[in-house]
């Protein structure tokens, strides 16, 4: 099989949804410049991109129909270039890349842009006219709010509050630390505005302590542990990776950063979907062919504190390695947005720490996990 790399990421700032600096922007021109800045930042031959995919976890309204073909237009891309609209939630923009990988590898194409984008301002959670299945809403969990499996996390694995605002904490300095020396900025596209140029995350909150966190109500439960401090807020944002053959990049001197090492999927209980990353992070660890003790930088997406404190235990993960600029509590999530990113911070931080392996992991609304093993390039 050919190596496939990550030859560029790029992501637009992420913004609080509905108050933020980026709640006017529609999704489709959000998507549209983080992909301009991608292609100008690494120099990709735009004839030459065989496909733009794009994940989205509520596909509708600016966001709607096949989306990914309307960024590529808006973008000015040339016609030549294809477009898919991929849904699997918070794991949209992943399996973006797992869907390039495998295309690459039955020779279906060279260059691939993999974007994510979530309007979380201008498409509700649940999309505009949520029909459940009768059915399967009295009879599982199918439907069950992310608040809720949350708290349902933290009470089987017995993670109280005071540890999941330490998480917190933790995120939050990271953030406003990585931000602070300058180390967010290269990734991020300054995004155009009506109200002017929007070139800083706005979710970051470097004032957070453990006592401000310790003052909030509890967000899903009257008697649970969640609050909105230990959660990911909603989020506004894009973002992009470029993926190539490994021959494609070094013939046209792209950047690369990592190589894909392997990749998986997995399903769990929907009610307790944030454990999703860690059969998916077990499974695309073994195909590999290490283990997490091998890893140098780990990207574990924090939809809240406590499925991200259960899988870094389950996992066995060095809490020293794990969302070293911050994490989505911080950073924020928007969620089709979120694979592209994790996947593209996690091969940068390979690139800029010298590690040897990475891994990027996700919990998925509905009971599924998704996770990407990438190998540094000499």
């Amino acid at each position: 099989m050919q190596s496939v790399v990550i030859a560029g990421y790029a992501r637009s700032p992420f913004h609080l949804a509905n108050k933020g600096a980026l709640a006017r922007v529609r999704p489709d021109d959000l998507a549209a410049q983080v992909i301009r800045g991608l292609i100008s930042k690494t120099g990709v031959e735009p004839a030459d991109i065989e496909d733009i995919i794009v994940g989205c976890a509520f596909p509708e309204g600016e966001q709607g129909l096949n989306v990914a073909r309307l960024i590529g237009q808006i973008a000015g891309l040339p016609q030549s270039v294809g477009g898919m609209t991929v849904n699997r939630f918070c794991g949209s923009s992943m399996s973006a890349i797992h869907i390039a990988m495998g295309q690459i590898a039955v020779g279906a194409g060279e260059v691939f842009i993999c974007a994510g984008i979530e309007s979380m301002s201008r498409v509700p959670m649940s999309g505009f006219n949520p029909l459940p299945n009768p059915a399967l809403a009295k009879s599982t969990a199918a439907y069950i709010g992310m608040g809720e499996t949350a708290e349902n996390v933290a009470t089987q694995y017995q993670i109280s509050r005071g540890e999941q605002e330490a998480l917190a904490v933790e995120s939050q300095k990271k953030a406003a630390a990585a931000r602070e020396a300058g180390k967010l900025a290269d990734e991020i596209v300054p995004i155009e505005t009506k109200g002017g140029t929007v070139s800083e995350d706005g979710t970051i909150r470097p004032e957070t302590t453990a006592e401000a966190l310790a003052g909030l109500k509890p967000a899903f439960d009257a008697n649970g542990s969640v609050t909105a401090g230990t959660s990911s807020p909603l989020t506004d944002g894009a973002s992009a990776v470029l993926v190539t053959t490994e021959e494609y990049a070094r013939a046209h001197g792209l950047p690369i950063l990592a190589r894909i090492k392997s990749v998986a999927i997995s399903g769990c209980a929907p009610e307790t979907m944030g454990l999703g990353p860690i059969l998916s992070s077990q499974k695309a660890l073994e195909r590999a062919g290490i283990s997490a003790s091998d890893l140098d930088v780990v990207e574990l997406n924090e939809a809240f504190a406590s499925q991200a404190l259960a899988c870094i235990k389950d996992l066995n993960l060095d809490t020293a390695k794990v969302n070293i600029d911050g994490g989505a509590i911080a950073i924020g999530h928007p969620l089709g947005a979120t694979g592209a990113r994790i996947v593209g911070k996690a091969a940068s931080l390979l690139k800029r720490e010298g590690g040897k392996y990475a891994l990027a992991s996700q919990c998925i609304g509905g009971g599924q996990g998704i996770a990407t093993v990438l190998e540094a390039v000499e």
